[in-house]
């Protein structure tokens, strides 16, 4: 009896542990799940946040392109099929003064690759006669046309080069702030330089009188300036300026 007063008795403190033990574990385990849930939802409202706050600055961005671009969609340049063309935004931060700067910078680029672009074909069919530099014994034909003549040239030439550029800079092609961009009062139609002779003074330019012209010039710079990498680019992987560059 004695036996068998003792297995109830101890069942149901057994059962009492039993239960305590699983009533504490599912309220320790509810206790982290709110925490897991809090956190996850922070997270969330943190991930949710940062989109948002992404979003508004592209649009504010795509915006700030736009105005920049309906500010100067009617100055020169601005042609089909692209019009105002600026893919990567980087005028979005652009002012009167800073565009005035590009555009002056763009031109001239642009004249320079356009005669970059003639200096790379003209010399395989005409070299000048007589001699690049007498004292070397090296004469035009010498030179190989592309890259090739980088080091062929001698530095004297090179220095002679460099300074005539600062020349043309510095004096009879500075860039006026009260003329046009690209424009020059010691040059006239067509950019012949009057400088050259004594008390002759240049044209002024007629953006509405010239503006087909004006564009055309833009845009053959920009045609240019791509098209001079290029040919770097294959002179330099094929090591010739001759057919097998042009048709490799």
């Amino acid at each position: 009896w004695a036996a068998s007063a003792f297995v109830p008795t101890a069942t149901p403190m057994t059962s009492a542990t039993s239960h305590n033990a699983v009533v504490d574990v599912p309220q320790y385990t509810a206790g982290a799940s709110g925490m897991s849930l809090l956190g996850q939802s922070v997270a969330a409202a943190a991930v949710g946040a940062a989109a948002m706050s992404a979003m508004s600055r592209r649009r504010a961005t795509r915006s700030t392109g736009r105005t920049a671009a309906h500010a100067f969609d009617t100055e020169l340049g601005v042609t089909m099929p692209f019009k105002y063309f600026d893919p990567l935004g980087m005028s979005k931060d652009m002012d009167e003064a800073t565009f005035r700067r590009r555009r002056v910078s763009e031109i001239k680029n642009g004249r320079v690759a356009m005669i970059a672009c003639m200096g790379y074909i003209a010399p395989e069919y005409f070299r000048f006669p007589g001699f690049l530099s007498p004292s070397e014994g090296l004469k035009f034909t010498d030179v190989p046309n592309g890259v090739a003549a980088l080091s062929k040239v001698p530095a004297e030439g090179w220095a002679q080069i460099g300074a005539f550029i600062a020349f043309l800079e510095l004096f009879p092609l500075r860039q006026e702030a009260d003329r046009a961009a690209g424009d020059f009062a010691t040059c006239g139609k067509l950019g012949v330089p009057w400088f050259f002779v004594a008390g002759r003074d240049g044209s002024t330019s007629d953006p509405v009188a010239n503006e087909r012209s004006l564009n055309a010039e833009i845009n053959n710079g920009r045609l240019a300036m791509m098209a001079i990498t290029g040919m770097v680019t294959q002179n330099a992987l094929f090591g010739t300026t001759g057919p097998e560059m042009w048709f490799p």
